[in-house]
């Protein structure tokens, strides 16, 4: 598992980056513990003014690793443990550093909430969305239902969340979550300019000013907390074990 997340220190930025190619950057359940830590020891470094969230490999993530839904469906309900996903999302929640998100290539499933959450997105011409979540029988998670139709409207967060169809890089900058579209392989380029203009921002009245922005802390853990709940709910049912093996066996194929 080691190298899978790599995490760096430069000019007052901390860059996250999930590196798992052979597996387009799924996200196991160890890489979201090392992304929590990466981003909640920020919080007490004032050399860190600024945090990036990038994928290698001309990928940025698909997401939950689908074979560990396979195991967690097969635990009993009553002997699940929390997810460190939810973690994940709770970390980014309460992170208090500005976020820059660079998206070169696909961001399925928890790559797309992870965006959301993000304060500043910049994705490249190859970059997609997809939220498949509702195609297993499960539910969006980490207030993505919150956060999206505030961003880009009912509709266009239905389309996404619900009816599980792709957004395009322009797509996703006409709908509201995305701020700006670059050529293949220029993502990280452009979020490093980004995190310099950023950290040469006042760093108080930047927090200050990112508080008043974002949604209420309590507001998003609540929400989080209640998608949580329903997706452990969805995980154990017979539909979606059928579904989620249904999936595995086709990889497979």
């Amino acid at each position: 598992m080691a190298g899978h997340i790599i995490v760096s220190d430069e000019s007052a930025t901390r860059t996250i980056v999930m590196r798992r190619p052979e597996k387009k950057n799924a996200l196991t359940p160890e890489m979201f513990l090392a992304m929590s830590e990466a981003i909640n020891s920020a919080q007490s470094n004032p050399d860190i003014r600024c945090i990036i969230l990038s994928g290698r490999s001309g990928v940025f993530t698909a997401g939950d690793d689908v074979g560990d839904f396979v195991k967690e469906a097969a635990t009993k309900r009553e002997e699940a443990k929390p997810r460190n996903s939810a973690a994940f999302v709770r970390a980014l929640i309460t992170n208090k550093k500005p976020i820059i998100a660079a998206v070169d290539g696909v961001a399925v499933g928890m790559g797309v909430t992870m965006v959301l959450h993000c304060d500043y997105v910049i994705a490249s011409t190859q970059a997609s969305f997809r939220s498949p979540f509702i195609q297993y029988g499960l539910v969006p998670e980490g207030a993505s239902s919150l956060l999206l139709p505030r961003m880009a409207g009912h509709q266009q967060a239905f389309s996404l969340l619900v009816m599980g169809r792709s957004m395009s890089a322009e797509e996703a900058r006409e709908a509201g979550f995305v701020n700006a579209v670059v050529p293949p392989g220029h993502a990280i380029i452009e979020a490093q300019k980004v995190a310099r203009e950023i950290t040469e921002l006042p760093a108080e009245a930047v927090a200050i000013s990112r508080k008043l922005l974002k949604l209420p802390t309590e507001d998003l853990l609540r929400r989080m907390d209640d998608e949580e709940h329903l997706f452990q709910e969805r995980i154990h049912a017979p539909s979606v074990v059928a579904a989620v093996k249904g999936f595995m066996a086709r990889k497979k194929r």
